[in-house]
């Protein structure tokens, strides 16, 4: 029903639209002065940029398009300072969300040995300007890779590290994703702080290992066994739905016989701070010196430029199939 809510009110969008389109043309015909004439180009104007804003909401089409998101982030190759570029990546997206009037919760951190975090995740919950979160996210998933003057190299070295991102839409309910009993295994721990010290004297914390895909989900955030428990169900169908999405999308290209890229793939972007200043996205070659600014949440243009990429992506498959 929801689902159907949202429609309607995009179908009543475009046809409004229409109506206008079609109003001004009739008018058009009719006109005969010069202020009626200026009226129709304000017009004509106005049409033309709710067109153009309504288009760029044609991104959002995907099938999870208007959903929730869990972010995964992991530290990669690096050592010390992916693990701090892990943490980096999460106050970035923390701040995104935040500014963009998301809701965010933090599920769960593993702490690295010195410095930063091996591995972080958190939920992002609402919608804005016609997608939901993991509309907007869906294009981050990827590796990102960080070059710099290492804060942890006494010899002040430039060091290049990466980190993993994974974007996955929440599920709508467990029968959209179904998980047999026998295929979990439940572990259940104290919570750990800072340094490995435990944090609640009662075991709280869970941990979700799914056998047959080898799937390990933990969630140590909430107070409570059953809070934690939910969160990490929630973020095991996440992962589970997205899996048989990738999967339907192999065998589409499989049959429309196009190339299959192997695991993970390159890195989607770079953040590089030294010897320059610059953040360039590797997919649609946007790019921007002010790289303090996209750190610090500011990467909206980042997204837009990925989710029109996809808009000119789309139309070309569809101009080759007619």
């Amino acid at each position: 029903m929801k689902r159907l809510a949202a429609r309607q009110r995009t179908v009543e969008v475009w046809r409004g639209l229409e109506s206008r389109v079609a109003d001004a043309v009739e008018l058009l015909e009719l006109a005969d002065d010069d202020e009626l004439a200026q009226d129709l180009a304000t017009e004509a104007a106005s049409i033309g940029e709710e067109i153009e804003r309504r288009s760029f909401e044609l991104a959002f089409s995907g099938p999870y398009d208007d959903r929730s998101a869990v972010i995964s982030i992991y530290a990669g190759s690096g050592g010390i300072d992916s693990q701090d570029w892990t943490e980096m990546l999460l106050r970035m997206y923390q701040r995104w969300a935040e500014h963009a009037g998301f809701d965010v919760d933090l599920v769960d951190l593993v702490e690295g040995e010195e410095a930063g975090l091996k591995s972080a995740m958190l939920e992002v919950r609402g919608e804005s300007e016609g997608g939901g979160a993991y509309g907007w996210l869906r294009s981050e998933h990827g590796v990102h890779r960080l070059v710099r003057i290492s804060p942890f190299d006494q010899n002040h070295a430039r060091h290049t590290s990466f980190a993993r991102v994974e974007i996955m839409p929440e599920t709508e309910g467990a029968a959209e994703v179904e998980i047999d009993d026998d295929d979990i295994k439940i572990d259940v721990y104290r919570a750990s702080g800072n340094g490995g010290q435990n944090v609640q004297k009662n075991s709280t914390a869970v941990r979700i290992t799914h056998l047959p895909t080898g799937f390990v989900v933990s969630c140590q955030n909430e107070r409570s066994l059953r809070r934690n428990r939910d969160s990490a169900m929630r973020v095991l169908e996440a992962r589970l739905l997205m899996l048989e999405e990738q999967k339907r999308e192999e065998e589409r290209l499989a049959i429309r016989g196009e190339h299959i890229e192997a695991g993970w793939g390159n890195q989607i972007r770079s953040y590089v701070l030294q010897p320059y200043r610059m953040v360039k996205d590797l997919r649609t070659q946007f790019e921007t010196s002010d790289a303090d600014r996209v750190l610090d949440g500011d990467i909206d243009n980042f997204l837009r430029a990925s989710l029109q990429h996809q808009i000119g992506q789309q139309a070309q498959r569809e101009g080759a199939v007619a």
